[in-house]
């Protein structure tokens, strides 16, 4: 499945002499999919079935789809006059009641679908079979566009991504470099206080507290961990299934580790290259929030 971007455009017109038929469709980021229907009165009925197909090409996002609709002779539809002069009638009575004025404004009977009468479930059958496929290449006109601009979110995120592979590759090189730089300082500092008491530094001792700084200092699992999730976004680049959330957690997972990284190594240079390092996955979180 190819990597898409939540953001999108889709179109379609067509006039084949019975339907006029014009598709639009918009997309933004959101959690879950979440979509939004323009239909006119002959299509509303058919708001389930539609969905059904858009289902298929969505799984997040909020979408805004619009369908503006022109049947030769109203095919398929009739207007039900007795309802809406009934309810005109009442409309009138209440404004007579109140003292006001009526004016009717017949195209605010549009919009209510109670007004409108399938003519036949054959001519609405038709009609839904020429409408969806309109949809469906609207659809994929939708999916183009948003597999255009994940493609350009996917080139700058790789940039960081390796970015961010060799800024923990020097982490590696430097830890081993921090960890005998604290020893020295700790024995210097031990035999200049020992021998300012008179005393001497037992090597045993030393030993078994360095064994105890060794383990808080090292960093040999969350930096294997780092590298571990690196492949793993560059996996879901690819696979592009799911692709939104799965990176989103597994950034926010590498920002846990390079974190514990700068807590457990005080070096000036560790702590700038961590900080580099959490400043581009936090743009890295906020690109991969608009992809699906």
């Amino acid at each position: 499945m190819p990597l898409r971007s939540m953001t999108g455009f889709g179109r379609f017109q067509q006039d084949d002499g019975n339907v006029v038929q014009t598709w639009e469709i918009r997309s933004v980021n959101s959690r879950f999919l979440d979509l939004k229907w323009k239909l006119p009165p002959q299509a509303r009925n058919m708001e389930a079935r539609f969905e059904k197909i858009v289902r298929r090409y969505a799984s997040r996002g909020r979408v805004e789809l619009s369908l503006n609709l022109q049947l030769e002779h109203a095919a398929g539809v009739s207007f039900d006059a007795t309802q809406a002069s009934a309810m005109l009638e009442e409309i009138k009575a209440f404004a007579s009641s109140r003292g006001d004025i009526f004016e009717v404004d017949y195209m605010a009977l549009m919009p209510l679908s109670m007004l409108w009468i399938s003519s036949g479930e054959s001519d609405d059958d038709a009609l839904f079979e020429c409408l969806s496929a309109g949809l469906e290449v609207a659809l994929a006109d939708w999916n183009e566009s948003r597999e255009v601009e994940a493609e350009a979110l996917a080139r700058d995120l790789e940039s960081r991504f390796s970015r961010m592979a060799a800024w923990i590759s020097a982490i590696e090189e430097r830890a081993p470099e921090v960890k005998k730089a604290r020893f020295d300082q700790v024995r210097e500092r031990l035999s200049d206080m020992l021998a300012s008491l008179g005393s001497e530094l037992e090597e045993s001792r030393f030993l078994q507290e360095m064994v105890i700084m060794a383990d808080k200092l090292d960093v040999t699992e969350e930096l294997i961990r780092l590298h571990s999730h690196l492949v793993r976004l560059a996996s879901l680049m690819e696979s592009g299934e799911d692709a939104g959330r799965k990176l989103d957690f597994t950034l926010q997972e590498s920002f846990r580790e390079i974190n514990t990284c700068g807590n457990k190594i005080q070096d000036a240079q560790v702590s700038r290259i961590v900080v580099d390092c959490k400043n581009e996955l936090e743009k890295c979180r906020e690109q991969v929030q608009n992809l699906e």
